[in-house]
């Protein structure tokens, strides 16, 4: 894609499932990558993973994006490691799923790590930059998009990110588009942990009824989206939340037409 090579990015929350798709995807294309993630052990496993591949252009650091000094020290690092920073992918998100029984701490946790982190690592980067030309990625869900039961804490909290990147790209524009993803159902450990053994093969069959292209998506293609928006190639896009979500939000309620009675015409 256009405009990668040799750029720098931050890639938040990089050490496993989509954001370890996302910094290797960058890597890939050329870019240098700092990645960071809250589990040391987990991140340095994909450090030297990926470290074999791309030598020193991918680094690490052990971080909490819900801590207050975190986005400042973060920046600063990245900076520090490759001189100057072209692209931010906010990744990192809390899996807090609760409802009625969500506490005060859950609410602040889930806002303060997600979208309130997703807005200050911005302001961070815009500041340490000084408003320099590049592109920011935030991580949404279709999560932010619907209604799911019990899940009052994560949905609310990723249907700000909407929100959040719409107000930053008008604020930030012209020199940094700012632009968001909301992927389907991906398969990661998250999504793992909803099987009935951990297996791929026990995904129940009705999650791949759910989107239009009738299969789970793989982290990789949620990579290739945002890669997308970080490149040239998508110099015309800003402010847009970017469903990559095989068609999920797109489909109504007779779902795949497989057991719905359609009203025939000729």
């Amino acid at each position: 894609m256009n405009g990668l090579k040799g750029k720098a990015a931050i890639v938040t929350g990089g050490s496993r499932g989509i954001g370890k798709a996302i910094t290797e995807r960058l890597l890939s294309e050329g870019v240098n990558v700092l990645f960071c993630g809250r589990n040391k052990e987990t991140g340095l496993a994909t450090l030297a993973e990926l470290s074999k591949k791309y030598g020193d252009r991918v680094r690490f650091t052990s971080c909490d994006m819900g801590n207050r000094e975190t986005p400042e020290i973060l920046i600063a690092e990245g900076r520090a490691l490759f001189g100057e920073l072209d692209f931010l992918v906010n990744n990192a998100f809390p899996f807090t799923a609760k409802a009625m029984d969500a506490t005060y701490e859950d609410w602040t946790h889930v806002f303060m790590a997600g979208p309130a982190a997703y807005a200050r690592m911005i302001a961070e980067f815009v500041k340490q930059r000084e408003r320099r030309e590049g592109a920011i990625v935030c991580v949404s869900s279709i999560s932010g998009h619907i209604a799911q039961p019990l899940r009052w804490t994560y949905n609310a909290a990723k249907g700000a990110v909407k929100q959040l990147i719409r107000c930053a790209a008008l604020d930030l524009a012209p020199a940094i588009r700012v632009n968001c993803v909301s992927p389907g159902w991906v398969w990661t450990d998250e999504v793992a942990k909803a099987t009935p053994d951990g297996t791929r093969e026990s995904v129940p069959k009705a999650w791949e009824e759910y989107h239009i292209l009738q299969h789970l998506q793989e982290p990789s293609q949620i990579a290739s989206t945002v890669a997308f928006l970080l490149s040239d190639d998508a110099a015309v896009i800003t402010g847009h939340d970017l469903f990559a979500d095989s068609g999920y939000l797109a489909m109504g309620p007779e779902g795949l037409g497989k057991t719905a009675n359609f009203a025939g015409s000729n």
